[in-house]
């Protein structure tokens, strides 16, 4: 046990949203976009700390790839719940177009907007190149983009009276995480004393050594005096546990695209994922889903405890890829009647 981690119990944790917008089969993105600010204002009546959008490109079934759009369409229709970027992918962007953008965010719903930071390119090779004009990154320079980024809303990092500023962006106080699916960024988050999420719900086997790394590794910041840890979860809850599975199982698909390389809009739920996929692609699903939680109240309860028992997070942030509005709502009302009761 680290100084600094915890055995957590559910009543001393907060619960967060992670929104991938999901186009819906035979639907559209302005639907989505319908969809995700419903689930942002009852979330925020529900309690949830925060609401998360996440990047990515050349994906059918995901409408949030100008992620800050999203970000103040999701903060104009609220009005306390914390808005931001789960994450932004920092090399597919020039580090003062993001500053200006979030700058913009924070000027427009100040004290509300969070920036979560990855290296990945969120989409495929040839995605990633077109986003980057040939300036292609493999992720190891991100150190040094996270440092001109930070350096913009906070020119005292830097000592050159004729630095390029970020208007606006520049003084302001936004709240920035690493997010990470691996050690990279757990060890540069531990350095900079910044708080770090983990991607949990598609790299379930990385969560303990990566977090095992952050809490090792802290140093104490002007940020955080201590590390906060947030995990990334995927939970399908329903009033019965095989409600929960058969509703799960459009995530399962959805993921059984990405491993053929054939992504597509976010299916209805079928009866048997098993009689779509060979017995190899079952095992990388149940490998890759491993940090799922599906059933009932009282079974999603007691996985729960003993993921933040054995993880020491301080935050769990929830995707719930459910082809159902309604049904999606039902999921996270389920998890905040859970909060209320713990």
């Amino acid at each position: 046990m680290t100084p600094y981690r915890e055995q957590q119990k559910l009543n001393h944790i907060s619960f967060s949203v992670l929104d991938l917008a999901p186009i819906l089969d035979g639907s559209d993105a302005r639907t989505s976009f319908k969809n995700t600010l419903d689930l942002a204002q009852h979330a925020e009546k529900w309690n949830y700390k925060r609401y998360w959008l996440a990047e990515h490109h050349n994906m059918p079934g995901i409408a949030s790839s100008a992620t800050s759009i999203v970000i103040g369409h999701v903060a104009s229709g609220t009005n306390k719940i914390r808005v931001g970027a789960g994450g932004i992918m920092l090399p597919n962007h020039a580090p003062l177009v993001i500053a200006e953008q979030f700058g913009t965010l924070e000027s427009l719903f100040p004290g509300r907007i969070d920036l979560g930071l990855g290296r990945a390119p969120g989409t495929d090779q040839r995605t990633a190149h077109s986003l980057r004009r040939g300036q292609f990154s493999d992720g190891q320079d991100f150190p040094e983009q996270l440092e001109e980024l930070r350096a913009y809303f906070d020119p005292n990092l830097l000592d050159d009276p004729l630095a390029v500023r970020a208007i606006p962006g520049e003084g302001l106080t936004i709240p920035i995480w690493l997010l990470g699916s691996s050690g990279f960024s757990a060890r540069l988050a531990a350095k900079l004393g910044l708080p770090f999420s983990f991607a949990s719900h598609f790299s379930p086997e990385n969560t303990l050594p990566a977090l095992e790394l952050y809490f090792d590794q802290f140093q104490p910041s002007h940020i955080l005096s201590e590390p906060y840890a947030m995990a990334g979860v995927n939970i399908i809850a329903a009033d019965s546990t095989d409600e929960a599975h058969y509703l799960a199982s459009s995530m399962k698909m959805q993921f059984l695209n990405l491993i053929r390389n054939n992504p597509g809009q976010l299916q209805k739920p079928v009866h048997d994922v098993k009689e779509f996929c060979s017995p190899y692609e079952n095992a990388i699903l149940e490998k890759q889903l491993g940090s799922s939680f599906i059933g009932d109240k009282d079974t999603v309860k007691k996985e729960l405890e003993a993921f933040v028992k054995d993880t020491g997070v301080n935050e769990i942030i929830i995707n719930s890829q459910i082809y159902d509005h309604q049904a999606r709502l039902r999921s996270y009302e389920i998890i905040s009647e859970l909060m209320n009761e713990v």
